[in-house]
């Protein structure tokens, strides 16, 4: 029969069944806590046994409220190692860092709080291909260790540090590889090279402020591909013979510009030299001049006769004559001279009074036109033979 039907034993589903009920078990315990629930959404109290359940459950629901609350407000309880700093948020906005120690904040979703470990060392790998200053391609397996210094700044400046951190140290990588030659990237310069790379790639974090510390570069492997090895080679060997080359014409060049300028420098010194020759040869000239003029102003007859005798002084050095002083001789012979001889002798034309003390019969016996001449007295008057 239908608990709504009339005359019926059964109640109300939500009201309290018969003590002598046959259902039991499994349904009984639903009933019971579907009359709690029932109590507790109403909030009041009835009378008899019904209002004395509907308290209990309300004191139940109580009692579980607050030890939800409770438990809620435990989560806010946190704990920040010695290397470690915590961010706390409120509502997503920045609010207080706090240091090491116990802590408490409001629990989720008000607070939220970030640790950020400060002491510890992180590493990353990477490998890339890349070519060098002299046009060279290598494979670099470079290892970076980073810090977080500032726990705000890596949480607020940049979107994601650790992807940040490798770009920029790829980049770094590549200038830097890209400014040094094989044999250094090979070679010793390597610690060199991994210094200057730490810095550029320090130097473009502080750029970003990104509260990050790279405390070392680490090139662990250097190679280069075996597909260009033979390429790399000759690509070596021309750039050793232009550079061969251009040193054979650098020393070419300091061998011929010294001397060019040393001997422009002998030239304008010898015409300097000329120049001063010829003016000194010309103010000598005109000084002479001068003193002849002089001379000549106070006695003009014996000048005449001085400069007359020195021009033919000068004149009878370059002929072919033998001026003889007829007065001097021994009874106005005539003195026979070697001319030959003395022509042999001296290579050309033989001086005035040269052969004053030969005494020979060969004028005229060389074969060549030489003339005598004879200077009888004071008065000029000349007699030559030829």
């Amino acid at each position: 029969m239908a608990w709504n039907e009339p005359g019926g034993r059964g109640e109300s589903p939500w009201g309290r069944r018969p003590t002598g009920s046959g259902d039991g078990g499994l349904e009984g315990a639903l009933a019971g806590l579907q009359r709690r629930i029932e109590s507790l959404l109403r909030g009041g109290g009835g009378g008899g046994s019904g209002g004395a359940s509907e308290e209990g459950g309300s004191r139940l629901g109580l009692w579980i409220a607050i030890l939800c609350a409770v438990l809620w407000l435990i989560t806010g309880f946190y704990k920040v190692d010695a290397s470690e700093r915590a961010v706390v948020q409120r509502f997503g906005k920045f609010v207080s860092v706090q240091g090491p120690g116990p802590g408490w904040a409001m629990p989720w979703p008000i607070d939220a709080v970030t640790k950020v470990n400060i002491s510890k060392v992180n590493s990353y790998e990477a490998r890339s291909r890349m070519l060098t200053a002299d046009v060279n391609l290598v494979d670099i397996h470079s290892a970076i260790q980073f810090q977080f210094t500032d726990p705000v700044k890596v949480l607020f400046r940049v979107r994601d540090p650790e992807v940040t951190l490798r770009e920029v140290s790829e980049s770094a990588i590549r200038e830097v590889v890209g400014q040094s030659a094989l044999e250094d990237v090979l070679g010793a310069q390597r610690q060199q090279i991994s210094v200057r790379t730490r810095d550029l790639i320090q130097k473009t974090l502080d750029s970003y402020d990104s509260g990050m510390h790279v405390t070392s570069v680490n090139l662990t492997e250097v190679q280069v591909p075996d597909a260009v090895l033979a390429s790399q080679r000759d690509a070596n060997k021309a750039i050793e013979d232009r550079d061969r080359f251009s040193k054979e014409a650098q020393a070419y060049s300091n061998d011929i510009l010294p001397r060019a300028e040393g001997q422009a420098q002998r030239l304008m010194q010898d015409a300097e030299a000329y120049k001063a020759q010829i003016l000194a040869q010309a103010q000598g000239d005109v000084a002479r001049f001068e003193s002849i003029y002089n001379a000549y102003s106070q006695a003009p007859e014996v000048t005449r006769q001085r400069m007359y005798l020195e021009t033919i002084e000068q004149v009878m050095q370059r002929s072919r004559k033998v001026v003889i002083d007829a007065k001097g001789g021994s009874n106005g012979n005539m003195i026979y001279l070697p001319l030959d001889k003395l022509v042999e002798s001296q290579g050309g034309a033989p001086r005035a009074g040269a052969g004053a003390a030969a005494g020979a019969s060969g004028a005229g016996r060389t074969g060549q036109e030489i003339e005598q001449v004879t200077i009888e007295g004071r008065d000029g008057r000349t007699r030559g033979e030829r």
